[in-house]
């Protein structure tokens, strides 16, 4: 009995490692097959769509009063996006313009010369002044002819000669203030006015300048991306009020190792793979090739037999125009 157990149970030993070794065996012909047979995971480089954007800003501070588009607008060159209102600047612009007014109104005066009356006034005097040298020229010559005769002082005919000079200096004083009145303001006043009146309207071109933006336009064609403030809300000078993607700029950029610039060379046309738009393929031209520094070194893992390899940029433009395609959106390219 002991001698049938013994063998029963060096039986089921047998067994056991029978079992063993044949699954031990299949282990290693599936692993033998599948390094055989399996592919190898396909190598790629993922990058992602590029597109211009631009950001809509202004020079007037002021309150938003009303948008003209919705996020996910097509817009076109021209086509009005917002209305901003601002209260202080418009008061400026009333001031500016007051200031030109006065401005224009002096310059007015200056080109019209000196009032009809402080002419006749001037002509006036000036006539009084010839009247007083007829007069005291005549005093003068009797007092001379008396003096030659014995019969007048040298002192009386000196006293008629002095008022007799200054009678002449008086009525050419006179003839010069009548001139002046005749001739009007002089030179140096008109350029002044003129000037004055320049700065003015500089001031009003300047101010009426900032309220030219009180409604912001497209400036080409596009798609908006998003819009920042809402309608009431204050926005700063130059603050940005909406994104605007252009819709005829796009490019695709990935980064390399640089073992594959060989193949991507400026100008080179290559496939790529956009998986959001059904996996379609499309061409791309190579245009841009940049290094990006030892930051994006792939750094060798091994102490020898590998090499650090450097990172670079690459952008590429389709070569022709991809519906549907917008940035943010993955690229795959298999070398």
């Amino acid at each position: 009995m002991a001698t049938e157990n013994n063998q029963n149970q060096k039986n089921t030993a047998k067994g056991l490692l029978i079992s063993l070794f044949i699954v031990v065996l299949a282990v290693a012909a599936i692993a033998v097959a599948g390094f055989v047979f399996m592919n190898k995971p396909d190598n790629f480089i993922e990058g992602q769509a590029e597109g211009t954007t631009v950001r809509i800003s202004g020079k007037l501070p002021g309150r938003i009063v009303e948008f003209y588009v919705q996020e996910g607008d097509s817009v076109h060159a021209g086509d009005t996006l917002v209305c901003i209102h601002s209260a202080v600047v418009e008061a400026q612009l009333t001031q500016a313009e007051a200031m030109q007014e006065v401005a224009q109104a002096q310059n007015r005066k200056v080109d019209a010369g000196t009032r009809r009356q402080i002419i006749q006034s001037a002509y006036d005097i000036w006539q009084q002044a010839k009247a007083a040298v007829e007069i005291t020229g005549k005093t003068y010559q009797r007092m001379q002819r008396l003096y030659e005769e014995g019969v007048m002082s040298e002192q009386k005919r000196d006293e008629a000669k002095a008022a007799y000079d200054a009678a002449k200096a008086g009525a050419a004083a006179a003839e010069s203030q009548y001139n002046l009145a005749v001739s009007g303001a002089q030179k140096e006043d008109k350029e002044s006015t003129a000037a004055m009146v320049s700065a003015a309207h500089g001031g009003v071109e300047q101010v009426q300048a900032v309220l030219d933006d009180a409604y912001l336009t497209a400036p080409f064609d596009g798609t908006i991306d998003q819009i920042y403030p809402e309608v009431g809300e204050l926005v700063a000078l130059g603050a940005p009020i909406m994104n605007l993607l252009r819709t005829d700029k796009r490019w695709i950029t990935f980064n390399v190792r640089e073992e594959l610039l060989n193949d991507l060379a400026i100008g080179k046309k290559i496939k790529v793979m956009v998986p959001a738009l059904g996996k379609k393929e499309i061409e791309v031209e190579v245009y841009f090739i940049r290094d990006m520094g030892t930051y994006a070194t792939w750094r060798s893992t091994k102490a020898t037999g590998e090499w650090d390899s450097r990172t670079f940029q690459i952008k590429a433009r389709p070569t022709e125009k991809v519906d549907g395609l917008r940035p943010g959106m993955s690229i795959i390219y298999k070398p």
